[in-house]
């Protein structure tokens, strides 16, 4: 929740209780523990103590016995809060003025008989004034629906009073999506997460994946069909301590609620190979289709005014094929595979509004996700193709109490449980991996895999005088893991060339034997405490400090201060000068722990052989051979990886509509993560390991460091009731000596080289985004993402130093020297409205808050300009396509979308 908003919900007065006093609500513990036992996770509980007040900050007058209250939503009948409701009259002493609250309710309490106005304003949307009559007994409940203003606001860059902010958390380059602007951004297959992570360019040097916040709780995955996401933002606040990731590397989503008025709708989208272009390197069109029916429907429950429903739906069946481009001993291989997905979501959820600013919401979500032919595709033959089906189940509790006027508690929580089955499609015989020609032989894939774990954050607000205290722990995991992983027990040969292929001459053979059972606890930990203080009403400052902890991760001294201002020079408030910094910590994921815990020589056993026989590695000359086993560990003195993030930048508004924002981000990685294998062969001969007992001794080390600079530019802008949207400029480079967890350096004892590019080091990235509206209700989005190549290695495809890697480079050639193709995609979406109710006037003008059923029919058009998007080159000195591209990007593809919106 914004800065601002909480300030203001914590400092709102509460008086004039209501006959009945106080009442107390003790919902917090009964529902956690439910929750969480249900999945056999634990329990935990709290309880909140209502405060049951009318809203009216202005005593009431002693003739007052009546009551005007409602409910504000937008025009997707989500509740808005925080919105300011005036209450103007000829008898009303100072015009009373409240705001909504999380389920969009307000009250006015003793309001005597006459005829009123209520005006309403949010940011964002058209001020809405409306006529209420008071008579011989209080009004019926309000209904008031506001409308954006005349072209989405959906990427917030001021203030209501048109001013950029200088609250330390409210920088103007924060991307804001509300429902509308989603509906009008062209997302493939639905998949809003996709559609959203084009904004973030090619990736955040040094902060690892983005980092996923559903409803204030840290997750892996949205777990929420799309029709119940309500609003997506990113970069807000980049310095809160509240947060593992800087605000450029993380997701928000914010879901939606029940509505206090039965509301529904319903999205059917199709695609059909027929309206799409052929890819680059398929010889003929993919015959392709999709189907997707995703709905929503909410109301309340009987009569209540406090307590709703919600429920979601989604369905999808997307017949997807996959191209192959590989050369075999038979010659180029250019052909389509079928690879069908089938998903199911379905969620239930219950809403109460018990008073002011007290909320609870419990939901239900149910995922389940099918994938044939996986992995199928480039230089990978049908042969090894792998089939994938999981299934989910969450809890989610959100539970949100107002103590005082000035504290706040909220906490949320998920408790969820997953399985899955990963297994071949063939097997029986060895995997054959020919270095970027081909890969076939059988699939060996065969992984059995359950999850249960708690996800959950709870903070506590505390506003005094000019400052905002914030306090809270954060557990992104605690997970219990169990699998059954028999992947590889038939064997894996390796080749450098095709000619070797032919001739027998693989230079590594790798199996796994043993216990293929494993179990394990993860759990991480993050507690935080941050204050936010307005020095002058031109100049705020935050501070925070931040701790973050891992299990399996020796070292835990990981401290995290961040710092950030906000100052406003002169008396316009046109210009703000922003600046911050702070420490990120990076955790190792689940795979790293799990490998760890499994190749430890003992359990679960991975033999490496160099230059092994074939097809028979385990004899030569008719004698079997003992194969050492591999082990992973963690090195004695790892730590979690930390980036000093710091940033200036001046946000100026050049017109009533328009920001600008220019922002220097600078990057400093420390302590970064890398596989090495410290048994390798010894140079300067590379052919006897230092322990002949051990193969591969991958340990995973924390001494990388990363280096990175950009300079970022955003125009933010509405004009009249046209167009709105935004355009950004990123230039940047980006140097590290590390790709990651899983890389390992060409020469295990030299890392002369190694510093270079960043893999995902883009040094030019535009993207665009925006909504063109013109009369009878037709609107165009659009969206636009170019970027400049990215970086890439030259290997010799042959295991120089014996290690079963065939990562060697040419000598004198560093990594990531050589650069990519760029790429550029425009994703186009026209819609037309049709209103299906009749609309009311009064007085010459559409009366406010009456909405009705509509349909909106749409056409996606992805790639509209068929743009080939390569691939990266292949950098293998052996591989017959070396210096070529094999593979790019999805030609156009049509989308048809009908939704029905009542």
């Amino acid at each position: 929740m914004r800065t601002v908003q909480n300030k203001t919900a914590l400092n709102k007065s509460i008086s004039d209780r209501n006959a009945g006093g106080e009442r107390s609500y003790v919902f917090r513990g009964a529902v956690v523990v439910v929750a969480l036992l249900a999945l056999s996770l634990g329990s935990s509980g709290a309880s909140a103590q209502n405060l049951a007040a009318d809203l009216n900050p202005a005593p009431a007058p002693e003739s007052a016995r009546f009551v005007v209250s409602g409910v504000v939503l937008d025009p997707s009948d989500a509740a808005i809060e925080g919105a300011k409701v005036t209450l103007h009259g000829r008898k009303v002493g100072n015009e009373p003025s409240t705001q909504t609250g999380p389920s969009g309710r307000f009250q006015f309490s003793g309001v005597t008989p006459e005829s009123y106005e209520i005006e309403v304003q949010q940011e964002g949307f058209k001020i809405l004034k409306s006529e209420v009559k008071v008579g011989s007994r209080s009004s019926a409940p309000l209904r008031l629906v506001l409308q954006l203003e005349d072209l989405h606001q959906e990427f917030t860059v001021t203030n209501p009073l048109g001013e950029v902010s200088s609250e330390p958390g409210e920088n103007a380059d924060i991307i804001r999506i509300d429902r509308q602007a989603l509906d009008s951004l062209p997302t493939m297959d639905g998949d809003v997460l996709k559609a959203v992570k084009e904004m973030l360019g090619p990736g955040q040097s040094g902060s690892g994946d983005p980092v996923l916040i559903v409803d204030g709780v840290p997750v892996s995955e949205i777990g929420v069909p799309a029709s119940a996401i309500q609003e997506v933002r990113i970069n807000q606040n980049p310095y809160a301590a509240e947060y593992s990731a800087p605000g450029q590397n993380r997701i928000e989503i914010i879901t939606k609620g029940g509505s206090p008025q039965y509301h529904g709708s319903l999205d059917v989208s199709a695609r059909n190979y027929r309206l799409d272009a052929r890819n680059a390197f398929a010889e003929v069109r993919s015959p392709e289709r999709l189907s997707l029916f995703d709905g929503y429907f909410s109301g309340p429950i009987g009569k209540s005014r406090t307590t709703s429903f919600q429920f979601n739906v989604s369905r999808k069946q997307d017949d997807r094929e996959s191209n192959i481009y590989a050369l075999d001993p038979s010659g180029i291989i250019s052909e389509n595979f079928p690879n069908p997905q089938r998903s199911t979501y379905l969620l239930a959820g219950i809403n109460r509004q018990a008073g002011d600013g007290n909320s609870l919401s419990v939901r239900y979500s149910y995922y389940r996700w099918s994938d044939r032919g996986e992995d199928v595709g480039g230089i990978t033959l049908p042969e090894a193709a792998t089939d994938n089906f999981s299934t989910k189940q969450y809890i989610y509790l959100s539970d949100r109490a107002v103590i005082t006027p000035n504290l706040t508690v909220e906490f949320y929580a998920r408790a969820s449980t997953s399985n899955s089955v990963t297994r071949s499609e063939m097997s029986g015989s060895p995997s054959i991996i020919v270095l970027d020609a081909f890969v076939g032989g059988s699939g060996q894939t065969n992984v059995s895999q359950q999850r249960d774990y708690v996800q959950l954050t709870d903070t506590v607000s505390w506003s005094h005088n000019k400052n905002l205290f914030k306090a809270g722990i954060n557990l992104p995991a605690i997970s219990r893991w169990s699998s059954n992983d028999r992947t590889n027990f038939n064997g894996t040969f390796q080749f450098s060339t095709l000619q070797d292929y032919l001739q027998g001459i693989p230079f590594s053979f790798t199996q796994q034997v043993g216990t293929s059972q494993l179990a394990y606890w993860e759990k991480e930990l993050g507690v935080f405490v941050q204050d936010e203080v307005r020095v002058r009403p031109n100049l705020s400052l935050a501070f925070g400090l931040r701790y973050d902890w891992q299990n399996y991760v020796p070292n835990a001294k990981n401290f995290a201060p961040r710092a950030a201002f906000a100052f406003a020079p002169g008396g316009s408030r046109k210009l703000v000068l922003r600046g911050g910094a702070g420490i990120f910590y990076q955790n190792t994921g689940s795979s790293p722990v799990a490998d760890m815990l499994r190749f430890n020589g003992q359990t679960l056993r991975q033999t490496v052989f160099s230059n092994p026989s074939y097809p028979d590695p385990f004899s030569s000359g008719g004698v079997a051979q003992i194969l050492p086993s591999s082990i992973v560990r963690f090195a004695p003195d790892l730590r979690l990886p930390f980036s000093l993030q710091f940033s200036t930048s001046v946000e100026t508004q050049l017109q009533k509509s328009t920001t600008f924002t220019a922002t220097y981000i600078g990057i400093r990685g420390f302590d970064m993560f890398r596989s090495r294998d410290i048994n390798a062969p010894l140079p300067p001969l590379y052919l006897q390991r230092p322990d002949p007992e051990i193969g591969t001794l991958r340990e995973i080390e924390s001494n990388g460091s990363l280096t990175s600079d950009a300079l970022k530019l955003a125009v933010r802008t509405k004009i009249g009731g046209y167009f709105s949207g935004m355009v950004q400029y990123s230039l940047e480079r980006s140097d590290d000596d590390t790709a990651g967890i899983n890389s390992y350096p060409a020469n295990q004892y030299d890392l002369a080289g190694e510093w270079a590019r960043s893999s995902s080091d883009a040094h030019h990235f535009l993207y665009f985004y925006g909504t063109f509206s013109v009369p009878k209700g037709i609107n165009l989005g659009a969206s636009l993402s170019a970027l400049s190549g990215l970086p890439y290695t030259i290997t010799t495809g042959t295991d120089i130093y014996g290690t079963t890697f065939a990562n060697a480079r040419p000598a004198g050639v560093p990594r990531n020297s050589m650069e990519g193709p760029g790429s550029a995609t425009l994703n186009l979406r026209l819609s037309k409205t049709f209103s299906l109710t009749k609309t009311t006037t009064r007085k010459g003008k559409k009366e406010n808050g009456k909405e009705g059923k509509s349909i909106n029919l749409a056409v996606d058009a992805f790639n509209v300009l068929n743009r080939v998007n390569l691939s990266q080159p292949v950098g293998n000195l052996s591989s017959p396509f070396f210096g070529r591209s094999i593979s790019a990007g999805p030609p156009r593809r049509l989308q048809l979308l009908m939704r029905f919106q009542f």
